[in-house]
């Protein structure tokens, strides 16, 4: 047997030795969903995001400030359908970065008084994030980075994230 590399190897070790730009960024989520005007009540009413265009009963687009949409929802092949279920898949959650701590601090007081529950709470170490569904069972992750001067790294310069509880009422008393 040959210790050359087939064709698709060295491919991939190509595109593995070029890297993507470390300028790109994701744009936007585009969701299915069972009804626009649940989903709406709960990205627009409970987060904060404006309507930025609406495709009658079928799609809407809602961003934060001005951008043209974060979010796209749609109930082109979903109108009254169900969530996935468990053990299949598909999206695990989108993730929605907050600019500041006191603004994912706002973001937990409109949970709390729209008395939608989390799934979990988590400090990361180079993040703090809140973990919930939205009304079509689809995973909602709403996080701060922390400043990377404050990320923890391990002794050979690697980054040493983790998983620990993240204090709920400290995060609370944050721009109150």
């Amino acid at each position: 047997m040959s210790d050359a590399a087939t064709p698709d190897e060295a491919i991939t070790a190509a595109f593995l030795a070029r890297p993507i730009d470390p300028g790109t960024r994701i744009g936007h989520t585009h969701l299915k969903v069972a009804d626009i005007e649940r989903a709406l009540a709960f990205y627009c009413g409970v987060l904060g995001f404006r309507l930025k265009a609406r495709y009658g009963r079928d799609a809407a687009f809602i961003a934060a400030g001005d951008y043209h949409h974060h979010i796209g929802l749609n109930t082109w092949e979903s109108r009254g359908g169900d969530p996935p279920p468990p053990g299949t898949t598909g999206l695990f959650h989108h993730a929605i970065l907050y600019p500041s701590r006191a603004a994912l601090a706002d973001a937990l007081r409109r949970l709390i008084a729209a008395d939608v529950p989390l799934t979990g709470a988590s400090d990361h170490g180079v993040s703090e994030a809140l973990y919930l569904d939205d009304p079509d069972g689809i995973g909602v992750e709403l996080y701060r980075d922390r400043p990377m001067e404050e990320w923890p790294v391990n002794a050979d310069g690697s980054l040493a994230m983790f998983t620990k509880r993240l204090d709920l009422e400290d995060l609370l008393r944050e721009g109150a």
